[in-house]
């Protein structure tokens, strides 16, 4: 699924990201609107993860929508 389509969907997409990571907010979320690095910065800040591994949780989440 390219960022377009994830854009698109966005509003579908937030409760998968909720039961993918629940420490996400609702501002979280909002604010990332489909921008996969903000994401991946957000996760790395409420996880305490390493950037690659946020990157790839993102990059994850991403193929299991194809």
């Amino acid at each position: 699924m390219n960022k377009d389509m994830i854009a698109g969907k966005w509003h579908q997409l937030k409760g998968q990201m909720h039961a993918k990571w629940g420490d996400l907010t609702d501002d979280d979320i909002d604010v990332a609107q489909g921008n996969a690095e903000y994401l991946a910065g957000r996760l790395q800040e409420r996880y305490g993860w390493e950037r690659e591994r946020a990157e790839r949780e993102v990059r994850d989440f991403e193929k299991s929508l194809h």
